[in-house]
């Protein structure tokens, strides 16, 4: 079970944060969380929190000065904690969380927070949509630093070139990806808002799909009537939002962008494959911008580059910087992220966890193998571990055909994260589904030591989920991670 998020909103946390000497956070671990105590400590408060493990983040967290604790109790929070910061995904009857409350100490979300951190910013690029915010968030943040904008990036993942997954730059731009699970988005006060894509996901808050079209309209009415939507005129399901946004006169600008119609504001046309990787022609309102040739595999990352630009371009980010900074984007961690060869075959990290990001992701990896040694083609191997009970169940279905890229798909134990198992469905159970193709491992090291034993030159291993599947990394590469 987990807790709801407040709607304090910027004024009242304001309040909180004027009376505040220490702010403490509630699983500080997490990728966004520790972004924000870092920027928190930074701002000059002292800072402590707490998470169940301790991993590189906790331990950079430390090294900037901050507390950390490996176990949640009362005790955690100090005397002069004048507010506590918390990931949804808490239980309610976290100690900390009920010590503060007992104590009449403020609880805020952490999209709460966040809202309340970026209004101090001119420009706020908000990246929306149920797959790819990280990706067009690192490549809106490529695109920023490239043309010396000084932007300060909040990303749900790590890249590489801003070192971590955030980056403290100057007040004017502030680019954040945000997520929609349990309306998280809808604290958020962006002036520029992307619309990347929307399907049925995070079942276990999402009840259908009006639910999800009412949201993303929300989101995109935050803008206000002078700010811009970039939306993805490919994916229906947006579009509908952002014209209820436009209707209710809610939001400012509209700019489309699309692969398959040129009628778009920003639209890729002559669009091929080079060793794998995209390549094509970006044209923006009727003009011929320049050629791109991304670094990473897939079709679909040429709708994150399309919407990264009409984002920077709405921001006055000139039309070389966007183009530079496209071809110089290397890739977000564990975005198809290399991460070293084992018997002379590539192993690459992914966090996809939804048939439709899983099946777009293996059908760009597959173009990365090469023929075996006797001629034959190569293979792509999968390592994947279902996240949640309640997705497996709800999108059982499409699951069984968003492998069908994959030659050998190795299928490890459902992870649970914040879940019982009630759902009636399991990776034995999904293996024999799919069929010959598939096999199920109850475990990582299990599930590394079948693609050991199958994987040869020419063949491409790519371990997928939002678990601790890279434990299979792990396995196969000891001096990976």
């Amino acid at each position: 079970m987990s807790v709801n998020n407040t709607h304090d909103g910027p004024l009242r946390i304001s309040e909180y944060m004027s009376d505040a000497r220490s702010v403490f956070f509630i699983g500080v671990g997490g990728v966004m969380m520790s972004s924000l105590a870092l920027l928190t400590a930074r701002a000059g408060y002292a800072v402590a929190g707490s998470d169940r493990s301790r991993t590189d983040v906790t331990e950079e967290l430390r090294a900037e000065g901050i507390d950390i604790y490996y176990e949640h109790s009362a005790d955690n929070l100090g005397d002069d904690c004048g507010l506590v910061v918390y990931t949804v995904a808490i239980s309610p009857d976290n100690p900390e969380f009920v010590a503060a409350h007992q104590r009449g100490i403020p609880c805020v979300s952490r999209s709460d927070y966040l809202g309340f951190l970026m209004t101090r910013y001119r420009r706020r690029v908000g990246v929306a949509g149920m797959h790819g915010k990280s990706t067009c968030t690192s490549m809106c943040a490529q695109i920023f630093m490239d043309a010396d904008a000084d932007p300060t990036i909040l990303s749900g993942a790590v890249y590489g070139p801003m070192g971590g997954a955030y980056h403290l730059g100057g007040e004017e731009h502030f680019i954040f990806e945000a997520c929609e699970y349990m309306d998280s988005f809808l604290d958020f006060h962006p002036t520029v808002a992307i619309l990347l894509g929307a399907e049925l996901e995070h079942v276990d808050y999402f009840k259908d799909m009006e639910q999800i079209r009412t949201s993303f309209a929300k989101f995109a009415s935050l803008t206000g009537p002078r700010g811009v939507t970039v939306v993805n005129l490919d994916d229906p399901e947006v579009m509908e939002s952002a014209r209820r946004a436009i209707k209710a006169k809610q939001t400012g600008h509209l700019v489309t962008f699309s692969i398959d119609d040129p009628k778009a504001d920003f639209h890729a046309k002559n669009v091929s494959m080079v060793d794998g990787y995209p390549c094509f022609t970006m044209v923006a309102f009727g003009r011929v911008w320049g050629k791109v040739q991304l670094s990473v595999p897939g079709r679909f990352q040429i709708y994150n580059c399309l919407a990264a630009a009409a984002a920077a371009d709405a921001c006055g980010i000139d039309r070389l910087s966007v183009i530079e900074g496209l071809e110089n984007y290397v890739g977000a961690d564990r975005r198809m992220q290399p991460k070293g060869k084992v018997n002379g075959v590539m192993v690459y990290d992914d966090y996809g966890h939804h048939p439709t990001e899983v099946k777009a992701t293996l059908e760009g990896a597959k173009h990365l193998c090469t023929p075996h040694e006797d001629g034959t083609p190569g293979r792509l191997i999968c390592a994947f571990q279902p996240h949640t009970y309640s997705r497996t169940a709800q999108l059982y279905d499409q699951f069984l055909t968003a492998f069908d890229a994959a030659d050998r798909l190795v299928l490890i134990d459902i992870y649970a994260a914040r879940e019982t198992d009630t759902c009636g469905v399991s990776s034995r159970l999904l293996a024999a589904s799919i069929g010959d193709t598939a096999v199920y491992a109850p475990t990582p090291p299990a599930a590394a030591d079948i693609i050991l034993r199958e994987a040869q030159p020419g063949d491409v291993i790519v371990v997928m989920g939002a678990g601790d599947v890279t434990r299979v990394t792990k396995c196969l590469l000891p001096m990976s991670l």
